[in-house]
């Protein structure tokens, strides 16, 4: 992996291994993190999880996407804890009868208690990472049809260490008349004046011109507490960007 721009970037790398009849077996991702600029990291991809214990070599292996973001905004490892004291992380997202879910999961690995009311700051990114135009950021979900709404006004919400709160973005794929815009990446602030993380859930966002973001709640489910890893409105299991299930 080859890093050809002026600062430190993190890729992840997402792989299908095939078969010996080039049949789709499973995917799997990498990451390489904090590859300097204009610096090469060479690894080997594991021949773990390939199925059937059958033989890995490079004929047997395709490259289905690449994804990169700036090393300082890259959503914080799991286990790892950003000086913030607050990981946040994007799950794989559902999809269903053209109605698009992306959770957003804040989770306090810090030693101090930390107090938000309202929703995520986000913007969106192109594959050139240059500021998405022309579509319309809700306040709510209330305005996306099947979206479910948001039970009510953004309520104050309050992270022991160990807690973790949610919220979403929520959009229709419909495509009629226009250019139908898709949004690789999304740049999240957990509220205005917080670090940003970039997470890559690749919007489909159809010609709707909107994208509705959900506000922050206390995650109140069980597996959700203190692991950033699940929670109310997490669909799947988590990749290290957010990316959508290629399944």
């Amino acid at each position: 992996m080859t890093n050809q721009e002026a600062e430190p970037f993190t890729y992840t790398i997402t792989f299908s291994l095939l078969d010996d009849q080039g049949r789709a077996m499973s995917n799997t991702e990498e990451t390489v993190a904090s590859v300097g600029a204009g610096k090469t990291v060479r690894r080997t991809l594991e021949q773990g999880g390939y199925p059937a214990g059958g033989m890995l070599d490079a004929g047997r292996v395709r490259i289905l996407g690449v994804d990169r973001v700036p090393s300082d905004e890259a959503p914080a490892p799991v286990g790892s804890c950003p000086a913030s004291g607050l990981r946040l992380t994007a799950d794989q997202g559902d999809a269903a009868m053209g109605l698009r879910v992306v959770g957003l999961h804040l989770e306090n690995c810090g030693s101090r208690a930390y107090a938000l009311v309202g929703y995520p700051v986000v913007q969106l990114i192109d594959a050139e990472h240059q500021p998405v135009d022309g579509v319309e950021i809700l306040r709510g979900t209330d305005g996306i049809p099947m979206a479910g709404g948001d039970g009510g006004p953004p309520r104050p919400v309050t992270l022991r260490p160990g807690e973790s709160a949610v919220s979403g973005l929520a959009w229709r794929n419909t495509t009629e008349f226009g250019e139908a815009v898709n949004v690789p990446y999304v740049r999240v602030r957990a509220e205005a004046g917080a670090e940003p993380v970039m997470v890559a859930p690749h919007l489909d966002l159809g010609t709707t011109g909107e994208l509705g973001v959900r506000p922050w709640r206390k995650d109140e489910t069980e597996a959700g507490r203190g692991t950033g890893e699940s929670g109310s409105g997490r669909p799947g299991a988590q990749g290290p960007y957010g990316r959508p299930s290629s399944s």
